[in-house]
């Protein structure tokens, strides 16, 4: 099968998210500081090995698919649907809920290519459920460090992780 221009445009954006959150993630896992340090640092890791492998195996499955993937620095840093991660130090707290916001950026872009990617290529939108699944489960994990029984996410994180995690 050789994807149609759409597929491929939307195989790109997910490519792009993914590595980007790679990146951002490695950003806070060395400049990070605070309360539960080396729970988050090793946490971090964590999100960060998933992020990669997922990216590997959507730019493999783009050239599955006769799509060439393109994860150059610069289409990274122009094409990314994820906020741009803070500059310097950050404490855990506010890391937290960084990443947070990330991990609903990525899966946002996911769920938003999802009907066109599985209109076309129902296999690569099994792809799409995985990812979306842990990294969703990612983002409840590393989320319940902010949070406090019976508090929803909306008022325990910022508004736009709160409104990142509703995506429809």
């Amino acid at each position: 099968m050789h994807a149609s221009d759409k597929l491929a445009k939307n195989l790109q954006a997910v490519l792009v998210d993914l590595i980007d959150l790679h990146l951002q993630g490695k950003q806070a896992h060395w400049n990070i500081l605070g309360t539960n340090f080396r729970d988050l640092h090793l946490q971090l890791d964590e999100i960060v090995d998933a992020a990669r492998e997922f990216a590997d195996d959507m730019a493999e499955r783009m050239r599955a698919l006769y799509v060439v993937p393109d994860g150059r620095s610069a289409t990274i840093a122009a094409s990314t649907h994820l906020d741009a991660f803070p500059d310097g130090e950050i404490l855990t707290h506010d890391a937290i809920d960084e990443i947070t916001l990330r991990l609903y950026q990525a899966t946002g872009t996911m769920r938003d290519v999802h009907d066109e990617v599985d209109e076309e290529d129902p296999t690569t939108a099994d792809l799409l459920h995985g990812f979306i699944e842990r990294l969703e489960q990612l983002a409840w994990m590393v989320s319940a460090e902010n949070r406090s029984p019976s508090t929803p996410l909306a008022s325990a994180t910022t508004p736009a992780v709160a409104s990142a995690s509703d995506h429809e």
